[in-house]
């Protein structure tokens, strides 16, 4: 079986243009090797590369063609040598070499060796939630000042954005820049414990305070004593805990649910949500005096809409986590950064490490290009680079389809015989016959809607219309 190699092949003799290529290359994240053209032959009959990059300083044009019909599987660039053309020689590399262009062209291998070769599946870990405040915008960058500004006090902070911003990104960074460094970071989420589960939850409970109280417990605000105590959703906190909080707050005293006991509490109070509560004040939903002791020292996260500049930065962390998840590192054409910059990003951050996490599965080790996005996350209208693939080899797949599927093809009798006539038949007419009967089958059952008729035939709409115009047939 052909061995799958990771890296680029350059070709050529070693001079300053093949070292400084083989240098971008290794700044882009690839491994490189540099090889001469007769080295070239044993490698690519063992093993398939990503690319080879052809620097055609002292070779022929035939020597070149040469090389390409050897390894008609393989995508190869060329450098310096325009004018050869064969169906795997994808592009020619131009000089100044940039970014945009050699990202490009890369990508166009990579879908090249998809389109030869069958993928892989790979295993599902779930990427950890983003961690860490990246970004130049104005915004994040005023929200690092605020934190190294209170970090060092005990004030209670109110953290604001909208739900994925990261807010408990922020709460984090408090503890971890403040003296209470060493102690617990406790985090409760206000929203998801039922209220009257809440009490115990932050204050803890005696034995027999209540059915099912077989034990004393303690409380958050116990176990994040000399620590952080991050109230996450505060908003979602019923009216009757707020009063409770107040206390706590202005008092630093507590009782256990069911105890006379007075506990004194040292915790920092750092809370956060995604509700306007001053509006929530006016409507009584919650309390004024509460608002007024949490918003001590307020600290709003920017969405990530209002810092799109900031998406390329946020990417290269992404991605950096998920490598060192040893999971490989997808990397980004320069046009399919610039079309994550132009989404909305409605779930914000916690969106953006979704969407990494799903294109690291697809395309582990991968180039993404904009039509490699999701349908929603493309706002850049980019031809779809397609490999030509003959006539005859889409014959040859179509019979491998129908004799290496595990479920018979249903077949009209009539019309296509499942036993071989003892005069035999015509195999190339027999599956045109088939092929027009199931794309008219499709247009008529979807309306002679193309696009529609294309997908329920598993194959592109361009696809479906050259054969369409191949028959002779149109969509009446």
């Amino acid at each position: 079986m052909m061995q799958i190699e990771q890296r680029i092949l350059i070709v050529g003799t070693l001079s300053e243009r093949v070292s400084r290529l083989c240098c971008i290359f290794e700044f882009l994240g690839e491994q490189c090797d540099i090889v001469t053209p007769e080295a070239l032959l044993s490698l690519v009959e063992e093993s398939r590369y990503r690319a080879i990059v052809i620097v055609a300083d002292n070779l022929a044009v035939e020597s070149i063609k040469n090389i390409a019909t050897i390894a008609p599987w393989q995508p190869i660039l060329l450098l310096g040598a325009a004018g050869v053309e064969t169906s795997n020689i994808l592009g020619l590399i131009e000089e100044p070499i940039n970014y945009p262009q050699l990202t490009e062209l890369l990508h166009f291998c990579q879908v090249f060796g998809r389109a030869k070769k069958e993928q892989v599946p790979t295993s599902g870990n779930q990427t950890k939630l983003f961690r860490s405040l990246v970004g130049r915008s104005e915004g994040i960058a005023n929200v690092r000042h605020l934190i190294n500004q209170v970090a060092s006090s005990d004030a209670t902070v109110l953290v604001l954005g909208q739900s994925g911003t990261g807010k408990e990104v922020v709460a984090r960074n408090i503890h971890y820049m403040s003296e209470r460094r060493d102690g617990p970071f406790i985090p409760v989420n206000c929203g998801a414990i039922p209220p009257e589960l809440l009490e115990s939850e932050l204050f803890g409970h005696e034995k027999g305070s209540f059915t099912g109280a077989i034990s004393s417990r303690k409380g958050r605000f116990e176990l994040a004593e000399g620590g952080t105590l991050f109230l996450d959703e505060i908003g979602d906190m019923p009216l009757q805990m707020q009063v409770k909080l107040l206390r706590v707050l202005q008092e630093r005293v507590f009782e256990r649910v069911g105890g006379s006991k007075t506990i004194q509490t040292d915790v920092r109070i750092v809370a956060a949500t995604h509700r306007d509560l001053e509006s929530m004040i006016t409507k009584n939903d919650f309390r004024e005096d509460l608002y007024y002791r949490l918003n001590v020292f307020p600290i709003e996260m920017p969405a990530l809409a209002e810092r799109s500049e900031d998406v390329p930065l946020l990417l290269q962390e992404l991605v950096s986590r998920v490598f060192n998840e040893g999971r490989g590192k997808v990397r980004f054409t320069q046009r399919a950064i610039e079309s994550l910059k132009e989404h909305a990003w409605s779930g914000n951050v916690r969106e953006l490490s979704n969407l990494v996490e799903r294109l690291t599965i697809l395309y582990p080790g991968g180039l993404v290009d904009v039509n490699d996005l999701p349908q929603k996350y493309r706002h850049i209208d980019v031809p779809e680079y397609c490999v030509e693939i003959s006539e005859e080899q889409q014959e040859r797949d179509a019979l491998a389809s129908i004799f290496n599927d595990d479920e018979p093809i249903d077949l009209p009798e009539t019309r296509f015989p499942t036993e071989l006539p003892p005069e035999g038949v015509n195999l190339k007419d027999l599956l045109a016959e088939l092929e027009i009967d199931m794309i008219r089958q499709a247009l008529e059952l979807q309306d002679n809607v193309v696009a529609r008729a294309a997908e329920m035939l598993g194959i592109r709409r361009t696809t479906l219309v050259e054969k369409m115009r191949k028959y002779g047939m149109s969509k009446e």
